[in-house]
């Protein structure tokens, strides 16, 4: 039975665009008091007034994810202007895409670490003890294709993906006698900034996919409030991708292969014969 979400309180980080932008302006129009979580202040800005323009109920809250002191801060604040946080959609998180070798230490490496994983984990511990004292709420989390299934270019974005999911089912089991919802959403390709700032190289370049393979960012967030109105554990879309998973899954050295001919050796820059 699908659940009303009127009167909720959701707290979206990675609010400033793509799925969490547009999360926030279907939760709202679900009747939900939505707080847009990001860096981007200026982005937070326009997307409240936006909100609140069309009737809804919103507040701007800037934090870093990888900062617990402005973790602390924003949790603490929800709680004391609204008392409650019924949704934790953790969404924050970008990708840097490139060979490993190639890859920032300090810039690419750790901060998708901090960001996409310790992020969601930060956020996650600092609001759960207030669901627990509840004994309601939904956490959501935001991992991707990526963490089902690990491809070239992807080292250390696969690495967080997995470690969002290990995390997700993990907690699920933790808190599920205290009436608390632990779901993970993994979408494929979708068009959102992702892509803008994961990287230039003509690896990359190689895998870009004809736009019709993309969702819209928008069909991402229904699924998304879709998720909260019908909670489950695990959301995959689009929906073919769970047959891609399932091959995969049974038949890795067959995958292997096929990447290490179709891809690495077309578009490493390193070729068997450099060694």
């Amino acid at each position: 039975m699908s659940k009303s979400l009127k009167g909720k309180v959701v707290l979206i980080t990675g609010a400033s665009s793509g799925f969490g932008a547009d999360a926030a302006r279907l939760f709202a129009g679900e009747g939900c008091v939505v707080v847009l979580a990001a860096r981007r202040v200026d982005r937070l800005q326009a997307l409240m007034d936006e909100i609140r323009s069309h009737g809804g109920e919103a507040l701007a809250v800037p934090v870093d994810v990888s900062q617990r002191p402005e973790i602390d801060l924003m949790v603490k604040t929800v709680l004391d202007v609204y008392g409650q946080i019924d949704i934790l959609f953790n969404n924050a998180g970008f990708g840097r895409l490139d060979w490993l070798e190639n890859l920032s230490p300090d810039r690419d490496i750790a901060t998708q670490i901090d960001v996409n994983l310790r992020g969601v984990i930060e956020v996650t511990g600092a609001v759960l003890p207030h669901m627990l004292n509840r004994r309601e709420g939904h956490i959501i989390n935001m991992s991707s294709v990526a963490g089902l299934i690990a491809a070239p270019l992807y080292t250390i974005y696969a690495a967080t993906k997995y470690g969002v999911r290990g995390f997700t089912d993990a907690l699920r089991r933790e808190v599920a006698p205290f009436d608390i919802r632990v779901s993970g959403i993994y979408p494929g390709p979708a068009e959102t900034e992702f892509g803008q700032h994961s990287g230039n190289n003509a690896a990359k370049a190689s895998l870009k996919l004809p736009k019709w393979l993309s969702m819209s960012s928008e069909y991402v967030a229904r699924r998304i409030v879709g998720l909260a109105k019908h909670p489950r554990r695990s959301l995959v879309i689009p929906w073919y991708y769970r047959a891609v998973i399932g091959f995969d899954t049974l038949f890795p050295g067959l995958v292997d292969w096929f990447l290490k001919v179709a891809f690495v050796k077309q578009h490493h820059r390193l070729t068997l014969n450099d060694r």
